[in-house]
């Protein structure tokens, strides 16, 4: 079962299996794509909503890769979905490719190409320049504000 993000209603996705999304999809298109969805959601895609534990599970493992600050909650939701129905997360969306990844959900791009590693964020401080594994509002050293860093 593939699990379909905004983008593969925007870019046109096609394929032969079965399809889901999630209710706050359709709130996220415009146009041509919501009519695509309206579409599909009449021809029997499947509307699923991920139950709260599996949610807080991604929220969880969005925190420890770095990647919950630049997700939504439409984004935590459609890979909370997927790891529910065991399926393809269909997105074009690095941070969601990420965490997916990291919950060994299967993904499948679209337009771009997809993520070459999974990797877990550093933070690190505007003032000081110290580095930090985990996200936090200010730096405990020095209180300035922490910025995502590519670990590489």
């Amino acid at each position: 079962m593939h699990i379909l993000d905004s983008s593969a209603f925007i870019h046109d996705f096609h394929t032969t299996a079965q399809t889901a999304t999630i209710p706050l999809v359709r709130e996220e298109l415009e146009d041509e794509s919501a009519y695509r969805y309206d579409a599909m959601e009449g021809s029997g895609m499947h509307i699923h909503i991920p139950n709260d534990d599996t949610t807080e599970k991604v929220r969880r493992a969005a925190k420890e890769s770095g990647d919950l600050e630049v997700l939504s909650d439409t984004d935590i939701r459609l890979v909370a979905a997927s790891f529910e129905l065991d399926g393809v997360l269909v997105t074009d969306d690095y941070a969601m490719q990420n965490v997916a990844e990291k919950l060994n959900v299967e993904v499948e791009f679209i337009a771009r190409e997809g993520i070459s590693e999974q990797r877990d964020w550093l933070f690190q401080c505007q003032g000081c320049g110290r580095e930090f594994d985990e996200e936090k509002d200010r730096c405990p050293i020095c209180g300035s504000a922490l910025t995502r860093k590519n670990p590489s």
